[in-house]
């Protein structure tokens, strides 16, 4: 009909309208920030952050008991009098503990007793056996002083132009060596380990990487489109990667040092009974000192960096 308006329909309220999926609202992120792909990849980040922060800890625990064995066992020295037949045995104890004494450098020296010689082999040979007619050498132990320092070339050659072939001199060089070298490879293999933990959190971050990436790649290319550049797209995964990272690595070096308080309240715990005792001579009392604790601070951030370069990195190269 002339003269008829025709009006265009009103659009549907907005109480109407269907919403729109997460992903594509305003203002969503560009990788899901909770999704069970992410809670996942923080939990394995957790758990290697864990188990490198327990490695480095016990290295460090080892170094720092071999850093004291080695400082208690350099201050000390020991000479062996073996008996002889024709020769008096306490004659040449007495003789070989003037001779120590006399040299520079030597604090104190103690003689132990035949007693005390014999209980030291009970260990290899058992407790109650009658050691009377073996030949046990008598030791004397040498208490040394860190100034002046004492010369035990001359203190060695002294004793075996004294007693030739009687009385020797043990500065524990050997031993001193072979714990230097098994502590060096303790801390190495720890090192190690830590090392290949984060390469496997980078190949993990890797293969989660290029899964978001492929479940997003309608919206990757839709961003190209408008404008963006591969350097956004890189960004926006290195700072989620990054938050994933980071939560992962807070999580796992908190439970490293839960786990190394832990052991330090149960060594205290066991300290009173003798396998307490042996634990503390070979461990100390699981205390990691500053160094361990900022050592599994330390992997906890290597691990979040880790993971927003790896991420960085493998949408760069995806993008490619």
């Amino acid at each position: 009909m002339a003269g008829t308006r025709i009006e265009a329909p009103h659009a549907a309220p907005a109480a109407f309208e269907p919403a729109l999926p997460p992903t594509l609202r305003r203002n969503a992120p560009l990788v899901p920030t909770d999704s069970a792909a992410s809670r996942s990849l923080a939990a394995v980040i957790a758990i290697l952050t864990f188990l490198a922060a327990l490695c480095a800890g016990a290295a460090e625990i080892v170094a720092s008991s071999a850093g004291q064995w080695q400082g208690a066992v350099t201050q000390e020295a020991t000479i062996q009098v073996r008996p002889s037949p024709g020769r008096d045995l306490d004659g040449d104890i007495a003789r070989a503990e003037g001779i120590a004494k006399a040299e520079p450098g030597v604090a104190a020296a103690r003689v132990f007793s035949k007693a005390e010689a014999e209980r030291l082999l009970e260990p290899w040979l058992g407790s109650g056996l009658d050691l009377t007619d073996l030949p046990v050498p008598r030791l004397i132990t040498l208490k040394l002083a860190d100034s002046p320092v004492p010369d035990l070339k001359h203190l060695r050659g002294a004793l075996s132009e004294a007693l030739p072939g009687v009385a020797s001199l043990d500065d524990h060089a050997l031993w001193l060596q072979r714990l230097s070298t098994m502590a060096n490879t303790f801390v190495g293999v720890g090192v190690g380990i830590v090392a290949l933990v984060l390469v496997a959190t980078g190949l993990a971050v890797a293969f989660a990487t290029r899964g978001a990436m492929a479940g997003n790649r309608e919206v990757v290319e839709v961003l190209h489109f408008v404008g963006a550049n591969d350097d956004f797209i890189a960004r926006a995964f290195q700072r989620r990667f990054f938050g994933l990272g980071l939560r992962g690595g807070i999580i796992g070096a908190g439970l490293a040092l839960a786990a190394f308080w832990l052991a330090g309240l149960l060594a205290r715990a066991w300290r009173s009974g003798p396998a307490g005792e042996e634990i503390e001579a070979l461990f100390g009392a699981f205390h990691i000192g500053w160094r361990g604790y900022a050592s599994v601070l330390l992997i906890g951030v290597i691990a979040s960096v880790v993971t927003a370069v790896v991420s960085r990195l493998t949408v760069r190269r995806f993008l490619a």
